[in-house]
């Protein structure tokens, strides 16, 4: 399994509930542009319409070898979801605060596959809590090594 690309701020954002394994629909191009590292999952988001769920925002930049068949860099994919998974998501969804956060995309067996998170958004307070844990953890670290 070798990952493309993560998104470090949904940890930091977010609290993660669930994690679900997703495909994405991609064009020629985008495998292409995928392959060599161009993407940006980091503002990019899901939601779920018509029993569907789609990714917005997600950008792949054109594929430098591409000619006038080359991909639109931000447009909406699909993902592809079993039917039992997307009913899963909509009722997780429809509580409140719950959203759904694209954690990292990844090649799987030569697939280009999505880790798709259900989240609760942190709140101030539980943002300072993790910056103290992660500023203490570094301090100890250092201590340690010397």
């Amino acid at each position: 399994m070798e990952i493309v690309s993560t998104n470090r701020k949904a940890r930091f954002n977010y609290h993660i509930l669930e994690k679900i394994e997703a495909g994405i629909s991609l064009k020629g191009t985008e495998v292409k542009s995928i392959r060599n590292k161009n993407v940006s999952i980091e503002e990019s988001h899901a939601q779920i319409r018509n029993d569907e769920v789609f990714l917005y925002n997600l950008h792949i930049s054109p594929y430098e070898q591409g000619n006038r068949e080359n991909h639109e860099p931000k447009r909406t994919r699909k993902l592809l979801l079993h039917r039992r998974e997307i009913k899963k998501l909509i009722v997780k969804t429809q509580q409140k605060g719950l959203s759904l956060v694209p954690l990292s995309i990844y090649i799987k067996r030569g697939i280009i596959k999505l880790e798709l998170a259900v989240a609760r958004g942190k709140r101030l307070v539980d943002k300072r809590e993790a910056i103290k844990k992660k500023t203490i953890e570094r301090e100890i670290a250092r201590i340690v090594r010397k």
